[in-house]
């Protein structure tokens, strides 16, 4: 876990220039901060005009063997045909070190949003799943973690009931809630077994740009052993006919490269209840960063909490019912 006093006042801009001098990088722009709470990403042209992204990590976040577990596997996916951002090569290392500070370099992509309601986007982005997962099923992760009970629900739980932004009226309800939202999790996990593969982790929307009709998955920052489920539901939105049609449509083309195993669409409302509460923790944690009172203001409020507590028993709700599945019916 990151230091609680840790912030990025001292990853000045001038550091930054620094650290990609030292690895015989030199802008020939302004360093352009892209959004990003977790890491420090900068957009840049260097003096060969080619466009660059530049992630420091945080510190303490991700050991070295994990980081270079994330580029392997990047790389893996690159090597057989995925289409995504991969890290730069530079004297034959993609990970580097200046001052306390690992980063990477990708090349810019020129690319658009995902559109999540264009059906043709979200088939191609089916195929493209599929190829990822087809490849990730073959290997495994040694040092990265597992998207499980333990890290999803188990430790974000406990560091919460540590918080001092939690109000006192509500507390003993809102963990009594995660704690039964943990139990179901914990039950529809052991009752519908999956083969854990490796990820993408954190496959939203905005971690998928288009190019020519053609997805393109970028930030494999939270890659992780898991069920394939996870990197299909956040891509849903809508009402339930909505949903289906999407689910479908992503499903057609995953198939196209790899078998899907249906059981897990009982899975989908545990793994955004493990999202829900792991989202929640990652913000208590990172309080002591100036950027996060400044960005989540909301989140030191009574009216957030009470909204947190609904919304957990609406997904206690969610995990008793039928879950999703496709349409027609799959």
């Amino acid at each position: 876990m990151p230091n609680s006093n840790f912030s990025y006042l001292s990853l000045t801009p001038e550091l930054q220039l620094d650290a990609l001098a030292s690895v015989g990088i030199y802008p020939d722009t302004g360093l352009i901060q892209l959004n990003s709470y977790e890491n420090r990403v900068c957009l840049f042209s260097d003096e060969n005009k080619v466009r660059y992204v530049v992630k420091f990590y945080r510190p303490q976040r991700w050991n070295k063997q994990q980081l270079l577990e994330e580029h392997e596997f990047s790389l893996e996916l690159k090597k057989k045909g995925c289409l995504l951002a991969s890290p730069v090569s530079i004297k034959k290392q993609t990970l580097f070190e200046f001052q306390g500070y690992y980063f990477v370099l990708f090349k810019s992509l020129s690319a658009r949003s995902l559109e999540v309601d264009n059906l043709d986007h979200l088939y191609e982005v089916g195929v493209a799943l599929g190829k990822l997962h087809k490849i990730g099923r073959k290997g495994s992760f040694k040092a990265r973690e597992n998207f499980d009970s333990k890290n999803m629900l188990t430790l974000p739980i406990k560091q919460l009931k540590q918080s001092n932004l939690i109000p006192e009226h509500i507390a003993e309800q809102l963990f009594a809630t995660m704690d039964e939202v943990k139990k179901l999790a914990k039950q529809l996990f052991k009752q519908h077994d999956f083969k854990a593969i490796r990820l993408h982790g954190d496959c939203h929307a905005s971690n998928i740009l288009m190019n020519d009709n053609k997805p393109y998955f970028v930030d494999f920052d939270d890659c992780k052993m898991g069920p394939a489920i996870q990197d299909i539901w956040m891509l849903l939105s809508g009402d339930k006919q909505e949903q289906q049609l999407q689910l479908s449509t992503i499903l057609e083309g995953y198939e196209q490269e790899l078998a899907f195993d249906a059981k897990q669409l009982a899975l989908i409302e545990a793994l955004r209840s493990m999202r829900i509460i792991h989202y929640v923790s990652w913000i208590n944690k990172r309080w002591s960063d100036p950027t996060f009172p400044l960005n989540f203001p909301w989140f030191s409020t009574d009216e957030y909490w009470q909204e947190l507590l609904q919304s957990l028993q609406q997904q206690i709700t969610n995990m008793q019912a039928p879950p999703v599945s496709v349409w027609p019916e799959y």
